[in-house]
């Protein structure tokens, strides 16, 4: 062999090199367990709701620092799940509905567990973490392991689907080919039940017991990991087993304070029905009868006792992360996809750009960096976790196909009175695409065709400090703070069009 052959060979041998973590250097990187939680808001005891009870969370929340005023980036699963994953807007990617294809629209995109990857994590998903149902097949590239998969949609109580038969909404999550009358032609399913029965009965338990088994096999490699559990209640059916329930009084259930919706809201902005009616006992889809006050005490008894029955499961997770002495060299971060309506503004579940559906929990532990029990005002949003995490991690500043749209939070990490940020940005697509900038007092909604013209445009404005429950719009009381947001808005780059839906071959699903 020539010289310059062999030097150029070393020179290849050293440049591939130079782009790969030695092993010394990912083991000595902290591992990253990401904890996702499916509809849950901030209806925990840490962030002040007396009703909760949420120990598990509570305590994790006590480790680290609590985000007060976090918003996912659209109030959809499968879209909310994208802006976590890529660190980029629905609308700077397109990825808007339930059944975006995450690589027939970004095909070239980078994940942040494919970052991670990249720079020598072992990663690796349980439960629900790409939205997998409506037509979407979920990220199967992302991770270097075969996806866990569980059930969002579950009865333990046979009673609970009447007939035995698929329910709509089971049927939507296992993407099954509609019937020729549609999916409102199946049966609906139970909207909560409450067996005696273990936490394995439900998906949530199982995802909890394997993702233990997963931290114990991981303590006894040299890599570090990236584990990605996904949990599904508080979503719709709130099915937990009856000792959950049992915690709260059924006569002490907290009713929203304000059933109505805004005064001077636009007819775009607006929500009734929707996915609840996919469940009995609230009134099917062609009937125009409310949910009773006994029946909204019922639903919202029920998200509780699913939040603590999801609680107990994040427990036992973190209980075996200090059991394996995992804790000090491991970040971990509590999120969740979406706000919940719970009956104020008389709107149920999310798919709305007001407060309810849109601020989420979002706790960061990180060993060495954050502060026990410490809690920030900073606005934060959801595609501020991939670029926060890899700053954490010690890798360089994600390049990456997709824009990223987030911010590092780690000057906040380390001093909660930091400010990288002075609004969140969030949207939800309807007729009109609604855009939101959200301040610390005001929240801004611009509804307007996607390239229409100003003129078409309809406005939200809500002022938490007066009004905190959203009676009343003020947009056109309050031109002056309208203009000072549309200004924000302006600076951010024009919404990409949803593409057409293109159907996914079913040799894609990862079964």
């Amino acid at each position: 062999m020539n010289a310059s052959r062999t030097l150029s060979l070393v020179l290849l041998v050293y440049v591939c090199c130079a782009g790969e973590p030695s092993r010394a250097e990912s083991k000595d990187r902290p591992n990253i367990l990401l904890l996702l939680v499916d509809d849950l808001k901030p209806a925990l005891g840490c962030y002040g709701d007396a009703f909760a009870k949420t120990p598990g969370i509570d305590a994790l929340a006590a480790r680290g620092m609590r985000f007060e005023n976090a918003y996912c980036n659209q109030a959809v699963c499968a879209p909310s799940r994208f802006t976590l994953m890529l660190g980029s807007h629905s609308t700077s990617t397109g990825l808007y509905g339930l059944g975006s294809q995450l690589r027939q629209i970004v095909p070239n995109a980078v994940t942040m567990p494919q970052y991670f990857a990249k720079n020598g994590y072992r990663t690796e998903s349980l439960g629900k973490v790409f939205h997998i149902g409506h037509g979407n097949f979920g990220d199967p590239d992302s991770f270097m392991v075969p996806h866990y998969k569980e059930r969002v949609i579950e009865y333990a109580d046979p009673k609970s689907k009447p007939g035995g038969d698929l329910t709509r909404e089971e049927a939507m999550f296992q993407n099954v080919k509609p019937p020729p009358g549609g999916m409102n032609s199946l049966a609906r399913g139970a909207a909560f039940e409450s067996p005696v029965v273990s936490d394995e009965a439900y998906a949530d338990g199982r995802v909890a017991r394997e993702t233990i088994r997963r931290l114990q096999a991981a303590g006894q490699r040299d890599e570090p990991f990236f584990i990605v559990a996904g949990f599904a209640r508080p979503h719709l059916p709130f099915s937990a087993p009856k000792r959950y329930w049992d915690l709260y009084d059924p006569d002490s259930i907290p009713l929203p304070a304000n059933p109505e919706l805004p005064i001077g809201s636009p007819k775009v902005a607006q929500k009734r029905g929707g996915e609840i009616r996919n469940y009995f006992p609230v009134p099917d889809k062609n009937d125009p009868a409310e949910i009773s006050e006994s029946l909204a005490r019922k639903l919202i008894h029920g998200y509780y006792a699913s939040a603590s029955y999801v609680d107990a499961q994040i427990g036992k997770v973190v209980e075996e992360l200090d059991r394996l002495d995992l804790s000090d060299d491991t970040i971990v971060v509590l999120w969740g996809d979406h706000g919940f309506h719970l009956g104020d503004l008389g709107i149920w579940t999310k798919h709305t750009n007001y407060e309810q559906a849109n601020r989420i929990p979002l706790i960061i532990v990180a060993p060495g960096v954050t502060q026990p029990n410490s809690a920030t005002r900073q606005l934060a949003e959801s595609v501020d976790v991939f670029p926060t995490l890899a700053e954490l991690a010690g890798l360089p500043v994600p390049e990456v196909p997709q824009p990223i749209d987030g911010l590092s939070l780690v000057p906040v990490l380390k001093d909660a009175e930091k400010r990288v940020r002075n609004h969140a940005y969030h949207a939800y697509p309807k007729k009109k695409l609604g855009r939101a900038i959200r301040t610390q007092r005001y929240r801004l909604v611009q509804w307007r065709g996607i390239g229409a013209a100003e003129e078409t445009a309809e406005y939200e404005l809500y002022d938490y400090q007066t009004d905190p429950l959203e009676t009343r719009n003020i947009a056109a009381e309050r031109p002056d703070v309208v203009r000072q947001l549309k200004t924000i808005l302006a600076g951010y780059p024009e919404p990409v069009r949803r593409p057409r839906p293109v159907k996914q071959s079913k040799s894609k699903d990862p079964k």
